[in-house]
């Protein structure tokens, strides 16, 4: 008869727990000791992306493990905070509890909601309230990291805004704002200013993933799906034109638009 699973879990991390204490203490592994936060800022990076792969992926042992290894990343981190006498696991896990309770009211208290965006909506407020201490962070759109990718930085800014009411009321209107941003790249671009276009160009970029917000299109998985299907394809078109032995440099690119469009009407386009 196996035990209630928060029990198994409780046991599993602490299992974990002593083992990266181990690892830390003394006698135990020189690379683990010598680790700051500061170093292992890499590897939680890391980590995290090998997870986010093994979710596209959908392999649930892969995400197993992917997740463990994020998992191992917040232990080794929340055991540096304990050697330092600035925490531990224990008050990251509370920190966080407490956090989730507060910002759920309609689930541990008697707020009511009637769908996800009034959800959102409490949890800028009551987020906002909280933060109201620091005097760093007095703007809704302050507090995302800079380290994200610039497409997901950029759909979280927007998206913060939009809970406020700062937002395009039709993706028709975004449209319209994508073509004039268009026209002043191009503008800028036929003006010879690098500075101009520079920033024309990243306006127009920002235009376009608020469309993609705007019809619940994750941009940054947009891209990177239009990456591999670019990939693929540049691949085949690699093969058909070097088959005969030359080398794809030396092809024209007549021959390689015409490969590609081979290789799209393969692909049913």
């Amino acid at each position: 008869m196996t035990g209630h699973p928060h029990d198994r879990a409780r046991d599993a991390v602490g299992k974990l727990l002593d083992i990266v204490g181990k690892l830390r203490g003394p006698g135990g592994c020189p690379w683990d000791r010598e680790q700051t936060s500061a170093s292992l800022k890499p590897f939680l990076l890391e980590e995290c992306h090998e997870a986010i792969e093994a979710i596209d992926a959908g392999n649930p042992d892969r995400m197993v493990e992917e997740l463990g290894d994020v998992l191992l990343q917040v232990a080794l981190h929340a055991r540096i905070l304990e050697e330092s006498g600035h925490g531990d696991f224990a008050r990251v896990a509370e920190t966080l509890s407490g956090k989730l309770v507060r910002r759920h009211p309609h689930v541990f208290g008697d707020v009511k909601v009637s769908d996800s965006s009034e959800v959102l909506g409490n949890w800028e407020a009551i987020k906002a309230a909280e933060k109201k201490h620091d005097e760093a962070r007095r703007s809704v759109v302050d507090g995302i990291p800079r380290s994200l990718p610039a497409l997901h930085r950029a759909e979280r800014v927007q998206a913060r805004a939009a809970r406020v009411g700062f937002d395009w009321k039709r993706a028709s209107d975004v449209v319209d704002k994508i073509r004039e941003e268009l026209d002043e790249t191009v503008d800028a671009m036929e003006s010879g200013s690098g500075a101009e276009f520079r920033e024309e160009i990243g306006d127009l970029l920002f235009a376009v993933i608020n469309l993609a917000r705007h019809r619940k299109v994750n941009a940054e998985e947009a891209l990177h799906e239009s990456i591999a299907k670019f990939t693929r394809r540049f691949g085949k078109i690699e093969r058909r034109l070097t088959a005969g032995g030359r080398a794809l440099k030396d092809c024209s690119l007549e021959e390689m638009d015409a490969a590609w469009d081979a290789v799209k009407r393969e692909d049913g386009e």
